[in-house]
């Protein structure tokens, strides 16, 4: 097992964008109420004083999606300012990015991963569940913005998902052939939409590979900050290719990190909705920060190697009662 020394940080739970692959059809979701979410001070406090004293030195802004936060340049701000702080990143839908991407910069957020899923319009605002005018465009201005400011590198998240997006797999390759980007592919994860990961399952990113090595040829490489990704490039190409493959190719014994919900709930993985805990409560019931510290570091020692396919044999993933965008994915 990794040294857990990246912290996964949800700023808010709300989108702008319906994603089949995030939230569920039908329901209304919840959302955390206002006053339940973590403030600026209160996240500042935890991450001082309780994570980077455990040794968590990275940090990524996600949600829901993380540029609805009205102060997200300000929180963007005092975690690049904290001198342990080694990364620090964001994952955004991009909508909102071409207003934010220069000021974000020059808060000290080198990175950023944004979603695409299909370079088709019409494509692109169905799998967000956009049924107004077309938000493909604002999207795809955001990620040229980024790249224009400086973001290195910049990563673009694709979910593949079967009769939906994977006929667009070498096109989206092709990004990276005459740019410095680095294209993710991602499989899709039943969490909070089963039905939908039922009707069209899963492509392994091994069978992505293949297309895309008849096509051009593929080869090893590298990337800084990759995370749970094995990283590839088309022979020549300036960007890379990388794949997330959670439920073909398990890489929980790579596993590097928690994630910390909006409304402070601290959760050691993805799949786990049993062993959390919730440190807004604690730390606004005056728990010391030394007692929170203890907490955490508890959960760190029994932070255990889930896989999800083994989550009907006994492992501890529980139910899940919060979808994607509500963790923080």
């Amino acid at each position: 097992m990794n040294p857990v020394d990246y912290l996964r940080i949800s700023l808010i739970d709300r989108c702008n964008f319906r994603c089949q692959y995030c939230m569920p059809n039908g329901d209304e979701l919840q959302y955390i109420l206002q006053q339940n979410l973590l403030s600026r001070e209160e996240l500042l406090t935890l991450v001082r004083e309780v994570f980077v004293p455990l040794g968590f030195c990275r940090f990524r802004l996600t949600g829901g999606e993380p540029l609805l936060r009205p102060d997200v340049v300000e929180i963007a701000r005092d975690l690049a300012a904290i001198p342990e702080t080694q990364d620090l990143a964001m994952t955004t839908n991009g909508f909102l990015l071409a207003d934010k991407a220069e000021a974000l910069y020059n808060a000290g957020l080198k990175r950023v991963n944004i979603s695409l899923d299909s370079l088709d319009s019409d494509k692109f605002d169905k799998i967000i569940g956009n049924r107004g005018r077309s938000r493909w465009k604002q999207t795809w201005e955001g990620i040229q913005k980024a790249y224009e400011v400086g973001f290195d590198p910049l990563k673009i998240n694709v979910v593949v998902m079967p009769g939906i997006n994977d006929e667009e797999v070498l096109d989206l390759a092709a990004l990276t052939i005459d740019r410095s980007w680095h294209v993710r592919f991602i499989e899709f994860m039943p969490i909070g939409n089963a039905a939908l990961f039922d009707r069209d399952g899963w492509i392994p990113s091994e069978v992505l590979r293949q297309r895309i090595r008849q096509q051009w040829g593929l080869e090893a490489a590298s990337i800084t900050g990759a995370g749970p990704a094995d990283i590839f490039q088309i022979p020549g190409a300036k960007g890379t290719l990388g794949f997330i493959s959670q439920m073909s190719e398990c890489f929980c014994d790579r596993c590097n990190r928690m994630r910390l919900s909006a409304d402070g709930w601290l959760r050691p993985c993805l799949l786990n909705e049993t062993s959390q805990i919730d440190l807004r409560s604690a730390l606004r019931q005056g728990i010391s920060t030394e007692d929170l510290r203890d907490k955490v570091r508890h959960l760190l020692d029994i932070k255990a190697t889930i896989n999800f396919k083994d989550r009907d044999n006994g492992t501890d993933t529980g139910a899940y009662t919060r979808t994607m965008s509500q963790i923080g994915g």
